[in-house]
């Protein structure tokens, strides 16, 4: 199925952007208005579609300097929603008080309305929503119900004019999340061979089991890929230092690239920076490395031959 077709979009790369530098937490200090305009002068020669996770400060601005000026990014622009019951089997955390859940609650209303005045304000920029990330799959730290999601992508539908969808890895679309599929103009699907210990030469060939899995299971709903990408630095949590290096990120981007656009498929790379902030105090923590460039904005291997000399 071509997913620019259906979505009513012309074809383009894209990337998912976080533009948060050394020092810049979400929720406390965010990018300039001048520091996302040297981002996205960096992402402008080779990328059409950003997605963005959340309707903060820094989704705003990046609207802004892409009305101001006068850029031709395009953005998926999502709601991060927050746990609204416990989820026991988060190796990592994942269980709150009554309190912290019903604040939470209240806070996901918040972000879903945040999220329908930015897409009827931006209308000519923002070309899909989706009502959040990763809130389902078995072992994540802010779980959602999958007919609480329903609810606020009925809630989105109703009041926004873009398409709406909800990103999440792959397995979960296979059986739990089959009634909120159906609700949703089209499925969004995280795919990350590395983190399921597959070595590069197998990579392409898994992403793919992944999308087509989903896709398969809906072949009326388009299914386009939110997430995928190849980190560069481990420290041994989750993957096998051994397996990531930016030589192994430009094969699997160029890999992945080269067959999506052949089947025409959406798909946004992640991501477009190195993001400091996330992860332990580690500075090999692996999800603090899968930017095409890294936090000092100098391209990685993947995207030297892309640089202007």
């Amino acid at each position: 199925m071509d997913t620019f077709k259906t979505l009513g979009i012309e074809p383009g790369r894209a990337i998912c952007y976080s533009g948060f530098r050394e020092g810049q937490v979400p929720g406390e200090n965010y990018p300039s208005y001048e520091e996302v305009k040297e981002d996205l002068m960096i992402l402008r020669p080779d990328f059409k579609y950003l997605r963005m996770y959340d309707c903060d400060l820094h989704t705003i601005t990046t609207l802004d300097v892409i009305e101001n000026e006068n850029l031709d990014f395009k953005i998926m622009l999502g709601a991060f929603i927050e746990a609204e019951m416990n989820n026991f089997n988060c190796p990592w955390g994942g269980v709150y008080s009554e309190d912290d859940l019903e604040k939470n609650t209240e806070l996901n209303r918040n972000k879903i309305k945040k999220l329908i005045e930015l897409a009827n304000r931006y209308s000519d920029i923002i070309f899909s929503l989706s009502v959040g990330n990763e809130a389902c799959v078995g072992w994540t730290d802010h779980y959602v119900h999958e007919n609480k999601v329903i609810e606020y992508a009925n809630q989105v539908k109703a009041e926004a004019n873009q398409p709406v969808t909800f990103c999440e890895n792959y397995e979960p679309w296979h059986f739990k999340l089959e009634n909120l599929a159906h609700e949703l103009d089209f499925i969004s699907v995280h795919t990350y061979p590395v983190w399921e210990y597959k070595h590069i030469d197998e990579a392409l060939e898994y992403t793919k089991e992944n999308y087509y899995s989903v896709g398969d299971k809906y072949p009326n709903k388009p299914v386009i890929i939110t997430e995928a990408g190849w980190a560069t630095n481990s420290n041994g949590r989750g993957i096998n230092p051994e397996n990531v290096n930016e030589l192994y990120q430009k094969i699997y981007f160029e890999k992945l690239m080269a067959w999506v656009e052949e089947e025409n498929i959406l798909t946004f790379f992640f991501e477009a920076f190195d993001e400091p902030w996330k992860g332990s105090t580690e500075p090999l923590e692996p999800e603090k490395h899968w930017g095409i460039y890294k936090v000092d904005r100098t391209p990685k291997l993947v995207m030297r031959k892309y640089q202007k000399v």
